[in-house]
């Protein structure tokens, strides 16, 4: 068992431009209590839902024990799903796996790291950027359709 902590969801990128401009502020609050996941689109209402760029890396997730050496809101990494009790960037390209909230499982499958940028020294810490390396996340493409709600949910492996 593992808990989603966060569920994010921006129609907009805030992290554009320099650092020291400061974030674009989002239009809507990005903290969901569920998302809606579309097989191989990503996150209803996300920036990156059915971006042809991003088809294989549409949801990101990232591991909340990642973000522990500073006292942050999980949501200022802008990864959509932030987990605990589970390290997310120990699972392989290729790597399936699935979530289940109680609405169903829905599985994902792993295309790449989601590194960080030199905007979590600006937004986290100084020396944040350097830290989050190897553990910024995984970029996944969703392979069902449902619905993953903040709490307690079960992650399995499908194929490594």
């Amino acid at each position: 068992m593992i808990e989603i902590v966060a569920l994010h969801v921006s129609p907009v990128h805030a992290y554009e431009g320099r650092p020291t401009d400061g974030p674009r502020p989002d239009p809507e609050p990005v903290s969901r209590d569920h998302v809606l996941v579309r097989a191989g689109l990503g996150i209803v209402g996300d920036r990156y839902f059915n971006h042809p760029a991003h088809r294989n890396a549409a949801v990101t997730l990232i591991a909340a024990e990642s973000l522990d050496p500073w006292p942050v809101d999980p949501l200022v990494a802008r990864r959509n799903i932030v987990v605990r009790g589970f390290d997310v960037d120990s699972l392989p390209r290729g790597a399936v796996f699935s979530l289940d909230t109680g609405d169903g499982p829905v599985r994902f499958e792993v295309h790449r790291p989601a590194n960080p940028c030199a905007w979590m020294d600006a937004i986290i810490a100084p020396g944040a950027f350097k830290a989050l390396r190897g553990k910024g996340g995984i970029r996944c493409v969703p392979l069902d359709d449902g619905v993953l709600r903040a709490g307690k949910a079960t992650l399995a492996i499908v194929s490594a």
